[in-house]
């Protein structure tokens, strides 16, 4: 119970200030005992204070990387401006909207208070903080650089969520698109084609191939539309859950994805990209490179890549030069092999790996306004195929009637 009281809520409050002004705002408290003290303390007579409710969207909002990142760049903020980790908690945590957010800031800092370290506070937090997250942050406590590492593993995550942004957003509109013309198709399939059917049965004449094939399938729909809704949404289901739990499965994807035209690539750098700025950002923090490249491995997104960072890992364990190594796996680019032996030939591994990870983000982020480009034309060509053709279809018989008649 003493362990409940102590997390903070936010609390919206309204009094007048010294002159008698009626003012209003949010604050973050405890109790609303408490925070009436501390109102009073800023030369505000309190009249009402009540704990804010949590929106109705807002409430059920899952913890996103993306808040993580602004998380981890607000930390780094607090303390190059010297503010105290505790009191660095209470003010980012008032800022997030998500309250699950605000909760799981409010975690970290009970366990920070309880006297645990930073990075093992984060460390029981596993689903939001991951390995390389916690050694990084474990690596500024050690080395009293905590600001500066918590800066790089700002810039590493922010830098990590654009990229993936840009590739969902690569898939994410030609699928909402298309999805969008198949409900349309469905729609005039089972709405309008059969007021279609209903008139040519009056004509008494046989129907065009094309026609008889849209009214089959308009028929078929209404008649089994249920039952293939379900068997898809099953399919999909049961291809999620075979791909949570096959790993032979995963890696077969993975694989078949850099084998892609056009998605293959775009995927293939963002590996690369990846690689290269998890490997500069845990060198640059200190960890040794046999060390670091563990995170690595886990870091690229695809097995291809995990198997060959794993290989690289072994190779350098025996002494080997990281581009030697790169270049043995086959899965590198040379600009990435070239650049790494730069910065192994002039002790700035780390830098050079930066440079790597900005070259390969920009050329994901070209390709992927490349493809939205191309695509645009090619699904406005399949949106009027779809439904052009079944208006075609529908009109066939009336302007072959027409040609009879005339």
């Amino acid at each position: 119970m003493a362990e409940k009281a102590l997390k903070a809520s936010v609390f919206k409050w309204e009094g007048t200030d010294k002159k008698g002004t009626k003012v209003t705002g949010e604050i973050s408290g405890t109790n609303p005992a408490l925070v009436k003290a501390q109102l009073r303390k800023q030369g505000i007579n309190p009249l009402k204070v009540r704990k804010k409710a949590a929106s109705l969207f807002s409430a059920g909002k899952k913890v996103k990387p993306l808040d993580i990142a602004l998380f981890t760049r607000q930390m780094a903020t607090m303390m190059k401006a010297g503010v105290p980790l505790l009191q660095s908690f209470d003010i980012i945590g008032e800022g997030f909207e998500n309250p699950n957010m605000r909760k799981l800031v409010d975690e970290v800092k009970q366990e920070v208070a309880a006297g645990n370290s930073f990075a093992n506070s984060l460390r029981k937090k596993p689903m939001y903080f991951d390995d390389l997250y916690c050694n990084l942050v474990d690596s500024g406590e050690q080395s009293g650089a905590l600001e500066t590492l918590l800066d790089r593993v700002a810039t590493y995550k922010e830098k990590t969520e654009q990229l993936k942004a840009k590739i969902k957003k690569a898939m994410t509109y030609p699928i909402a698109v298309l999805l969008v013309a198949v409900i349309v198709s469905a729609i005039l399939l089972i709405k309008v084609v059969p007021q279609f059917r209903d008139v040519f049965k009056g004509f008494g004449a046989e129907l065009p191939a094309f026609t008889q094939m849209v009214v089959n399938l308009s028929e078929a729909l209404q008649t089994w539309g249920f039952l293939i809704l379900i068997a898809a949404f099953g399919i999909i289901f049961g291809i999620g859950q075979f791909y949570k739990r096959s790993q032979k499965f995963r890696d077969t994807v993975d694989r078949g994805v850099l084998k892609m035209p056009i998605v293959g690539d775009i995927v293939y750098k963002s590996s690369v990209a990846r690689y290269a700025r998890t490997l500069s950002t845990t060198f640059a923090a200190g960890v040794p490179l046999v060390d670091a490249l563990d995170s690595v491995s886990g870091a690229t997104g695809n097995v291809v890549f995990k198997n060959a960072v794993g290989r690289i890992k072994q190779d350098v364990s025996t002494g080997m030069q990281l581009n030697f190594s790169m270049r043995s796996t086959g899965v590198f680019p040379s600009m990435a092999i070239q650049m790494t032996a730069i910065g192994e030939e002039s002790g700035a591994l780390d830098t050079m790996l930066d440079k790597v990870a900005s070259f390969y983000e920009e050329e994901v982020d070209n390709a992927v306004d490349n493809l939205t480009t191309l695509m645009e034309p090619l699904i406005m060509a399949v949106l009027g195929v779809l439904v052009g053709g079944l208006i075609i279809a529908m009109y066939l018989p009336i302007f072959q009637l027409g040609s009879v008649v005339g």
